[in-house]
């Protein structure tokens, strides 16, 4: 049979009950304890506690002790963090010196954000640049994007009936610096010949409009290092500048022509298929060249800016 008591041991009203028949009714501690199914010595602490502070004594409590004997002082923590910025100092360094534990200095120095030499260095600014001359820097970069058969769950929120296995679209793309005129093919893959023939068509492209390419600058992928993109460029007299490794910041043009494209088209609208998105996206193009406004050219489509400049 359960004791209606046992639920109650664990509260303070349980708590005042217990120690109020040990101690007003001068019931034995024992029996007291047996009644409220906890031992005799639990009821004794309780009753300990009482006698110490009253019915504050009876209340719920942390288990966390009042105080740590071995806490690292504030002085020492200070200490470690200063050796740390001003000397690059490892843990193992500081604790030797300090006559602390390498676990202790190392979990300080995490807690302090300077766990890491990296995180000794304040962040380099952002260094943005825009060429002045049409055709100084035309930057190339590639998105790849799934082909589908039908509306994707970007549009719909449903996965069900997702197309998988059709396989993927390669957006090459071209920015020039200056004017932010961007010119964009879907193509196959990302081959070299993609690259290649992508390169050669932007080039002719841009020459329609009078920007004659005096630089590229592409990322590392294998498309760009290949041997036949860069016997192109050479023939052509055209500079190629690749971006450092992971650091697509370099880039940063061709991405964020590329999350523009992403959000305000390919995302943006319910497209039946991808062979659909594909036939829409040289009217997007237009639009962007010729009519989208951009902050950085003072509210001017790319077209326009290279009106003024030409």
């Amino acid at each position: 049979m359960n004791n209606p008591h046992q639920n109650a041991r664990m509260t303070p009203l349980g708590r005042v009950e217990m120690v109020r028949r040990i101690f007003e009714e001068g019931r034995p501690v024992a029996e007291v304890a047996a009644g409220f199914g906890v031992s005799e010595r639990t009821a004794r602490k309780w009753l300990a506690r009482f006698k110490a502070e009253g019915a504050a004594g009876l209340q719920n409590r942390s288990s966390r002790p009042a105080s740590v004997a071995n806490r690292t002082g504030e002085p020492w923590i200070d200490m470690m963090e200063r050796l740390r910025r001003e000397y690059r100092l490892s843990a193992e360094e500081i604790a030797t010196k300090l006559s602390f534990a390498r676990s202790t200095v190392a979990a300080w120095l995490q807690r302090r954000g300077v766990g890491r030499l990296k995180h000794l260095e304040a962040p380099a600014p952002v260094r943005r640049y825009q060429r002045q001359r049409p055709g100084e820097l035309l930057h190339l970069d590639i998105k790849k994007l799934a082909r589908f058969e039908r509306t994707g769950h970007r549009i719909t929120g449903d996965r069900r009936g997702s197309s998988e296995g059709v396989g993927y679209d390669f957006f090459h793309v071209a920015i020039d610096d200056a004017t932010r005129l961007a010119f964009v093919e879907v193509l196959p893959d990302e081959r070299r010949a993609s690259t290649t023939g992508f390169l050669v068509r932007a080039l002719r492209w841009f020459k329609e409009r009078g920007v004659r390419v005096e630089r590229v600058m592409t990322d590392n992928g294998s498309g760009y290092v290949a041997r036949l993109f860069g016997k192109a460029l050479r023939m052509l007299g055209i500079r190629h500048i690749r971006t450092r490794p992971y650091t697509p910041k370099t880039n940063g043009k061709a991405e964020r022509f590329i999350q523009t494209l992403m959000r305000e088209w390919a995302y943006a609208i319910p497209f039946r298929s991808s062979k659909t998105r594909a036939d829409d996206l040289p009217r997007w193009i237009a639009w962007y060249n010729g009519s989208r406004p951009h902050a950085s050219l003072s509210r001017r489509s790319p077209l326009q800016a290279l009106a003024g400049t030409t």
